[in-house]
């Protein structure tokens, strides 16, 4: 990424100056996203959140808020989400343009409020629109906007703000009902998504910069108006409640994660391979904020592939990175809030307690990256003033540089962020960009096919299939389809033998059971096929098919 450097820090300016540069932010989000309004949904996660979701569909009602709150579909724990997915239908019906503009003025919202709160918190407004620039337009955020599913993130991400907002309010005037404000609005966004659990240490961190609350053992100056530095203990204390929250809200996510299997265990995943790949994603994450190409919707896990030596660099690079920012967070305060804003959010999404099959996700950015971009403006602003001030001639060449660097370097992400939106307007672009741009990726090889299948294109879904059970030898999904693919073509023998493979990895699977039996009932196997069709039965009676093979099976067997 080319380097920003911002504007001179300045006095408040007016509301109209402040309404000025709000416009810009607006108008980038909607030239980028806008062309979401003709795109369709996806059978990636949004038929199970809205369109194949008759609680959704239905609208809002009482009967489907109390299901929202007990439910744990998708395995998580999102109140608040589901409700809003509700209200879309509500209003829009299944017009999946309309679902998308939500993601989008959400969005559009969350910059605005970024854009506000970094400005009345460090006074220093053209340093805070970059950074709601950059957050508005980088690429790792398309995820986040123009896939519906990811509504949870855009959705957390505005009670994340608001809670920072209130927050700002509390501390110019501690009391405890402007605090009370704060606890309800951050138990919302937790209600949204559960990755706002690290923002109570991000409270923290804005306390050090650009609060300047905590009583530091140097010669220490606050930031901000009437603000009292304290002691760092009694500001943890004062935190209590939102600890507590976030603590229930990570017990509420684990249980339920784990009821649903979304956890992978110790055999799947060992810590050591779990470690490697957190440190390997966090420099990734890094790289991808500079140079955001070759970006796709799944990422496979390299498991225990990664080579040592990446790993070890990825490791000290950290380490010198962190240590560095811990040993200037008295003459730089902004690097060591902005750096540990980023490490801190990703712990809860970076793998070492692993969900799905990922090594990472653009989506994981989206609050994240707040505290790189903070890093990368106030770093950039402070190498322009250390160069004026060297060379005072230069200060007006300077202006302009940074002026004109700020405008390339926005007007680049932006054109790559409107391209790779326009991989999400169906499943077929969303599956082909992700195999065109990565390596063994089982997930996007299965999904293609799956989509080919119901678009009628048989040979082509079946070539997938293969190609991800080549991959992923375990991928129960896979061998069920192809089986199902083969049946279609009337080659039960060799349906028989991926329906028996899919059953031995999920053996309790009645769907499974039902194609395997009805596969034997093809073949005149009956006796084989009777075990299976009943256990399909007893799990699901409504089953015509597998009633009708069943008496079949048994019929010719004259039972």
């Amino acid at each position: 990424m080319i380097s920003i450097m911002s504007l001179q820090q300045s006095k408040p300016a007016a509301r109209w100056i402040v309404l000025a540069l709000s416009c810009p932010l607006i108008v980038l989000v909607l030239a980028i996203y806008w062309q979401t309004s003709s795109f369709d949904f996806t059978n990636y996660d949004d038929n199970i959140y809205v369109f194949q979701n008759e609680r959704v569909t239905s609208g809002l009602n009482w009967q489907n808020v109390f299901w929202a709150v007990k439910s744990t579909r998708a395995s998580n724990w999102h109140p608040l989400t589901w409700i809003s997915h509700m209200l879309d239908c509500e209003f829009f019906g299944l017009d999946s343009g309309s679902h998308h503009l939500t993601n989008v003025f959400l969005h559009v919202a969350n910059s605005l409020l970024l854009f506000f709160i970094l400005r009345v918190m460090t006074g220093r407004q053209g340093l805070s629109w970059i950074v709601a620039a950059m957050f508005a337009v980088h690429p790792l955020h398309v995820e986040s906007v123009a896939w519906i599913s990811e509504r949870k993130d855009v959705l957390s991400t505005l009670f994340w703000l608001l809670t920072m907002l209130a927050y700002w309010h509390y501390v110019k005037v501690p009391n405890a009902l402007r605090f009370g404000l704060v606890v309800v609005v951050f138990a919302c966004g937790l209600m949204a998504k559960p990755m706002l659990v690290s923002l109570p240490i991000v409270l923290l961190l804005m306390d050090w910069w650009p609060l300047g609350r905590i009583r530091a053992h140097t010669i220490f100056e606050p930031c901000g108006k009437n603000l009292k530095a304290a002691p760092l203990r009694n500001l943890v204390l004062e935190k209590t409640p939102l600890f507590v929250l976030s603590a229930a809200s990570c017990v509420v996510t684990f249980v339920v994660q784990r009821m649903t299997g979304a956890v992978k265990t110790l055999d799947a995943f060992p810590i050591g391979v779990r470690l490697a790949n957190a440190v390997w994603a966090y420099v990734q994450y890094v790289v991808k904020a500079f140079c955001p190409v070759r970006l796709a919707c799944f990422y496979p896990h390299p498991g225990a592939s990664l080579p040592t030596w990446q790993v070890a660099v990825s490791a000290i690079a950290l380490i010198v990175v962190t240590a560095a920012v811990i040993a200037a967070r008295n003459e730089k305060k902004y690097l060591f809030t902005g750096w540990l804003w980023y490490i801190v959010t990703l712990v809860p999404v970076i793998g070492l307690v692993q969900v799905g099959k990922q090594a990472m996700a653009d989506r994981y950015t989206y609050i994240p990256f707040i505290g790189l971009f903070i890093v990368i403006v106030w770093g950039c602003d402070d190498a322009l003033q250390a160069l004026t001030n060297s060379v005072p001639k230069w200060q007006l060449l300077s202006r302009v540089t940074a002026v004109t660097l700020t405008v390339v370097t926005i007007s680049l992400l932006a054109m790559v962020a409107w391209k790779q939106t326009s991989y999400w307007r169906n499943d077929n672009a969303i599956w082909e960009r992700a195999l065109a741009v990565t390596d063994n990726n089982a997930v996007a090889h299965y999904n293609l096919g799956t989509t080919l299948a119901t678009q009628g294109d048989t040979e082509a879904a079946i070539r997938h299939f293969r190609e991800a059970i080549r991959i992923d030898p375990r991928k129960h999904e896979a061998y069920a389809n192809l089986g199902a693919m083969l049946g279609e073509r009337g080659s039960y023998s060799e349906a028989v033998k991926y329906f028996q493979i899919a059953v031995s990895l999920r053996p309790k699977n009645p769907v499974y059971r039902a194609n395997l039996g009805i596969a034997l009932v093809r073949l005149r196997r009956y006796s084989e096929a009777i075990p299976h069709l009943r256990f399909a039965l007893s799990r699901c009676p409504n089953d015509e098919d597998c009633r009708q093979a069943l008496a079949q099976a048994m019929e010719k067997l004259r039972q």
